[in-house]
């Protein structure tokens, strides 16, 4: 018997599925089921279950049916919802926000830096503001790194600075001038009331005090972070959640290298 091949195609898994108006599959094609889960700051009786149904109608949610509801303690209720979405999105115009570049090995990093600028970058980091996390920053920056992708305090041609968390920007953008650094690299964590928007900006606005924002490859992280946000801010780029040392390296380094040109 021959070998059957199957398509890998998302247009040929259901002749139903319209890619200009894609919407959540459960059980079928077009069915918009979803599962939601929230906390009303109500007791748990028969008036918090129709306030729970009446919410999920109002979210745009088709037939909702609360599947599981509890008591967290006094007078709140969690509830889980099971239902069908009546909105739609075009997926053929959505365009994504992943920074476009060839990730290389340390190695390969290294070498390029040999090759193209002949010296070491320096690259100065931390969690600026009132932001207390340094899980992010030093992820990316501490030798041993992540997951088994190595910091950058590990690269050979990286002379690499990390100043810990709650850095005030002015201490940073300091410590910036005083190491003549290539690249800075901020991370964000605390994103209550936009926080982090605020402090990001502000330290935009100081390096561009000093006369030093173009001279500088500028970078922010954080688990609400991504790059239309970080460009909006302006930033060179921004990276969120599953970033590794080699993705930010292979960016800034060829950043520099133009800017270099």
């Amino acid at each position: 018997m021959g070998r059957e091949l199957y398509s890998t195609d998302p247009k040929d898994y259901d002749k139903n599925l319209d890619l200009n108006q894609i919407m959540p599959y459960g059980d079928t094609m077009n069915d918009g089921k979803v599962q939601i889960s929230f906390t009303l700051p109500v007791k748990n009786d028969t008036k918090a279950t129709k306030a729970g149904l009446l919410l999920c109608k109002k979210m745009g949610l088709n037939d909702p049916s609360i599947v599981y509801q509890e008591e967290l303690f006094e007078n709140f209720t969690f509830f889980i919802v099971y239902g069908s979405i009546i909105h739609t999105v075009d997926y053929t115009t959505i365009k994504s926000d992943i920074i476009e570049t060839e990730i290389m090995s340390m190695e390969e990093i290294n070498q390029y830096i040999k090759t193209n600028l002949k010296r070491k970058v320096v690259v100065l980091g931390a969690t600026t503001g009132t932001d207390a996390h340094t899980v992010g920053i030093d992820a990316i920056m501490n030798m041993k790194g992540f997951a088994g992708h190595y910091g950058l305090e590990r690269y050979e041609m990286l002379e690499v600075y990390n100043m810990g968390s709650q850095v005030l920007n002015e201490d940073f953008v300091k410590k910036a001038i005083e190491l003549k650094a290539d690249v800075l690299l901020v991370s964000q964590t605390v994103t209550q009331k936009k926080v982090h928007v605020l402090n990001l900006t502000n330290l935009v606005e100081l390096l561009e005090a000093e006369s030093i924002r173009d001279d500088v490859i500028l970078i922010c992280g954080g688990p609400r972070i991504n790059n239309e946000l970080a460009k909006e801010l302006g930033y060179d780029a921004g990276f969120g959640p599953g970033t590794y040392a080699e993705t930010v390296a292979s960016f800034f380094i060829k950043e520099l290298v133009k800017k270099n040109k």
